[in-house]
């Protein structure tokens, strides 16, 4: 490969195929792909964290489990993504605290941690890159944790999703409109709708939701489990 030349794949991820400093490109160039099927565990709690990780295709789920079992979902590291998680560990020198699984076939990058760091201090390049998605998924997550704090939003959108939908299920409105509707962030919106979807029950477009399960939605809506 010409050593001014980035690979293919940095092209998924948003500005990482403008690094143009000779640490970012080396590191870059340098970094291993890894393929993973369905259920594989990534990382879990305790578990070192000694690579940074980019998903070029699929789904990676990460969740925390209480004490008592009970399971969260934080987030999802899906196409073009990197793993704040993951970021946060390096960073800090810390060990995992939650479980990332792979819910469809994965395909990646990993950057070694000596590489990743090496990044972090001499190409503005990619630290720009790693610091613009830690951000980005910080606001996500401290939404997650205003939803957790402050009520069942999930329940309250399935009861406004049921009321605004036409005759056919359809409505004709974006995830800001309904975050007013709510008087919550877009960015919760679009996490719950996220997970409705994740279980086919709305089909999402842009200004568009179609709902295909209102049975289902009608359970949320009333605070009960719907039926597998």
């Amino acid at each position: 490969m010409n050593p001014d030349t980035l690979p293919a794949w940095t092209r998924h991820f948003t500005r990482l195929d403008q690094v143009d400093d000779p640490v970012g490109r080396a590191l870059l160039r340098d970094a291993c792909p890894l393929e993973a099927p369905a259920g594989t565990v990534v990382f879990r709690p305790g578990s070192a964290c000694e690579q940074y990780l980019l998903v070029i295709q699929g789904s990676v789920r990460v969740q925390q489990i209480s004490g008592s079992g009970r399971e969260i979902v934080l987030y999802r590291v899906q196409g073009g993504e990197s793993c704040v998680l993951t970021t946060s560990c390096l960073l800090g020198g810390s060990r995992y605290s939650a479980e990332g699984i792979c819910e469809s076939p994965v395909t990646g990058i990993a950057i070694p941690e000596v590489s990743f760091m090496e990044g972090i201090e001499h190409s503005a390049g990619f630290r720009r890159f790693v610091f613009q998605g830690y951000g980005r998924r910080i606001a996500e997550l401290m939404a997650l944790i205003d939803e957790v704090a402050f009520g069942r939003l999930n329940a309250r959108l399935a009861h406004r999703l049921l009321e605004l939908a036409d005759s056919a299920g359809t409505l004709h409105c974006t995830h800001q409109d309904l975050a007013v509707e709510l008087g919550t962030a877009r960015e919760v919106i679009s996490r719950v709708l996220k997970e409705f979807e994740h279980h086919a029950w709305v089909s999402l477009a842009r200004g568009r939701i179609d709902l295909l399960d209102t049975r289902a939605l009608r359970s949320v809506a009333e605070g009960s489990s719907p039926e597998k």
